[in-house]
């Protein structure tokens, strides 16, 4: 494997590890960590969150960093096959936008501004809305990688 696809390849991986990581992290924080910690006593739970928090906080600012920056080379080394490509221009832009805001939740459910304190008591509602719209951005990515460039045919379909 030559140094450009190497650099490639990690990319990839790492922008997908991440991925996996933080949208399950998410889905087994908003379907199973929650309800079991409502069953708490208000003492117990609030200590649970907090600890919960601290260490989640860590991958939360890891894998953002890491999705900006395997995020900005795939798109500089996929940029040069797509010009003119409207559609891939437009869901990409779609895919960015929601990273922002996925982003800014996964930030502020796991942050302490004081501000913000009313979508962290709203935790539930609002680990459901960053889980619905990463599903919608992988839904993006996977079509997006499948569809293939305006001047190439689309993947082949695997059958049996």
């Amino acid at each position: 494997m030559e140094g450009q696809q190497w650099l490639d390849w990690v990319s990839r991986f790492t922008h997908v590890a991440t991925a996996i990581t933080l949208i399950g992290g998410s889905v087994f924080t908003a379907f199973v960590l929650v309800p079991a910690a409502q069953k708490l006593d208000s003492s117990s739970h609030d200590t649970l969150a907090e600890a919960v928090a601290a260490r989640w906080k860590r991958f939360v600012h890891i894998g953002i960093l890491l999705f900006l920056i395997s995020g900005f080379y795939n798109y500089i080394r996929a940029i040069d096959s797509h010009r003119g490509d409207g559609l891939y221009h437009a869901l990409l832009g779609t895919k960015m936008l929601l990273a922002l805001v996925v982003f800014f939740l996964a930030s502020a459910l796991v942050g302490r501004s004081a501000k913000l304190e009313g979508i962290r008591r709203g935790r539930a509602k609002w680990l459901r809305v960053l889980i619905l719209l990463a599903t919608i951005i992988v839904a993006i990515s996977g079509f997006v990688k499948v569809r293939g460039g305006p001047d190439s045919p689309p993947s082949p379909t695997i059958t049996e």
